[in-house]
């Protein structure tokens, strides 16, 4: 699991600033001391590039750690004793402790949040190995530890498949959320089973079905075991759907029914799943619930709220990008 993570944009970037600078590929691997055929796998992305690498061929280009940036160390959530013990578990399913479990959980949490500062392109080509380890390793795990690694494990498959969805690999989204749904309702989970509806209705919001927007987060909403704040949430997203439908006096029921469980939402702590929820949070989904409605100056208000609560290392995550345009489309 140590591996860097590589942007993929990383091999196309490495060709432009060579170009641009008038090498061909024989005058780059001279200047870096690389062989020919080494330059031109790292530009077709047939060969990794370490990060001593991409740091030794921005000197050579002079691009100022331009390449360096895109190779990124993985965070580091183990100790060596757990990356042992996982390893020990891996080939003996049957010897699964509390301290594996625990340890993989930590690793699945660390991915997560570096959800907030990575592309999901990025992430996917790391996350999805490891995700298939984990699942394989529930499915195969033994002793009295397995129950506690299957809620881990459909919690994997739940982000992985926001992971698609945040890179709009639609058909793989939907897939992977099938599956996640199964998983969730396998472990009797609701804040899992609502999230995945959750991220169904992101899908569809992405793709633009208003409809689809409503069915999924309206499932979300009425998903038993779903917490107040999961609830919220659901509630003015799915408020969204039905004003772009067409349909003000739905939305602003929903919009009602979600202030009315704001009390309750404040005295809760986000379930592990949806982290990032607060009470706050949910008036980015206010916001464009209002501007579907043609209200831009509540919109703008409610987006502008929710935004600037943001943790320092969210507000400039791939997934508020959204936000961050309906907030310039309701103030223009």
């Amino acid at each position: 699991m140590s591996a860097p993570i590589i942007d993929p944009r990383f091999p196309a970037r490495l060709r432009e600033l060579r170009t641009a600078r008038g090498l061909s590929v024989r005058d780059l691997a001279r200047r870096a001391h690389f062989s020919k055929t080494h330059v031109h796998d790292l530009e077709t992305g047939r060969h990794r590039p370490t990060l001593d690498a991409a740091r030794h061929l921005d000197d050579v280009l002079e691009a100022g750690g331009t390449l360096a940036a895109l190779v990124i160390p993985p965070p580091a959530v183990t100790t060596p004793d757990d990356d042992e013990r996982i390893g020990y578990v891996l080939a003996r399913p049957s010897r699964l402790d509390a301290a594996s479990v625990r340890a993989l959980a930590d690793t699945l949490a660390a991915q997560r949040r570096l959800d907030d500062a990575l592309p999901a392109p990025v992430m996917l080509p790391w996350a999805v190995p490891q995700w298939r380890t984990v699942v394989e390793l529930a499915r195969q795990a033994g002793g009295p530890q397995a129950a506690e690694l299957h809620p881990v494990a459909a919690e994997w498959t739940q982000f992985v498949g926001w992971l698609h969805a945040e890179a709009r690999n639609d058909a793989e989204a939907i897939r992977v959320l099938t599956d996640a749904a199964d998983q969730a309702d396998a472990v009797d989970s609701g804040p899992l089973a609502a999230q995945v509806e959750n991220f169904r209705g992101y899908l569809e919001r992405q793709r633009g079905n208003a409809r689809g927007i409503v069915r999924h987060f309206l499932t979300a909403y009425h998903t038993p075991g779903a917490t107040a704040l999961q609830r919220v949430g659901d509630a003015v997203q799915a408020a969204h759907g039905y004003a772009l439908l067409g349909d003000p006096a739905a939305a602003r029921r929903l919009l009602g029914e979600a202030s009315d469980l704001t009390d309750a939402a404040e005295s809760e702590t986000a379930p592990a799943a949806a982290y990032w929820l607060t009470p706050t949070f949910s008036r980015m989904g206010i916001g464009l619930a209002h501007q579907a409605l043609g209200d831009n100056v509540t919109a703008a208000d409610n987006l502008r709220a929710g935004l600037d609560s943001l943790p320092a290392d969210q507000r400039d995550a791939e997934w508020t990008t959204e936000y961050r345009q309906a907030l310039a489309s309701a103030t223009c």
